[in-house]
């Protein structure tokens, strides 16, 4: 069984990435918050994902690696639109953060996850991260794809 412990925050305007990104693309064959289940396209390789309702920071998660073409056959099932994303990979005070810069219909959306070891481990917050949105499902993926950013109000994007 595989735990995934995260917080995620908004990132601040001014960060800028120290690598290079991978393009990746989702979609959800279920947005159910008991059981959603995605398809992911990362680069050159196809994923399926399995996550169970969130408590706290936490959740069970199962992924699969999945050959590319049978993840383009699926994406094309999900509802639209896909989630499109480019992920950059920060290291900060020895913790891995994935810092997600959307594009499409969440462009100007930019989000910053790290996974964590317990729900109390302490980590550094970077210079470059902003307000703490853990547990705001509006922030989900799987709820971007019915409402995206481009149609939150001043207040939903906290403007």
């Amino acid at each position: 069984m595989g735990v995934e412990i995260e917080r995620k925050f908004k990132v601040k305007e001014d960060f800028r990435p120290t690598g290079v990104g991978i393009s990746m693309a989702q979609g959800y064959l279920s947005r159910d918050p008991k059981r959603t289940v995605r398809i992911r396209i990362a680069g050159m390789r196809g994923y399926l994902t399995i996550k169970s309702e969130t408590h706290g920071a936490a959740r069970l998660e199962y992924e699969y690696e999945i050959p590319t073409e049978e993840a383009r056959e699926l994406l094309a099932l999900c509802e639209q639109p896909l989630v499109e994303k480019t992920r950059y990979r920060e290291t900060v005070a020895g913790h891995v953060w994935e810092v997600d810069v959307f594009h499409g219909a969440n462009a100007g959306l930019v989000i910053a996850e790290i996974e964590l070891s317990s729900e109390v481990e302490t980590f550094v917050l970077p210079a470059w991260a902003g307000a703490e949105v853990t547990g705001e499902k509006r922030y989900y993926n799987s709820a971007l794809i019915a409402h995206p950013y481009n149609i939150w109000s001043a207040e939903e994007r906290g403007d």
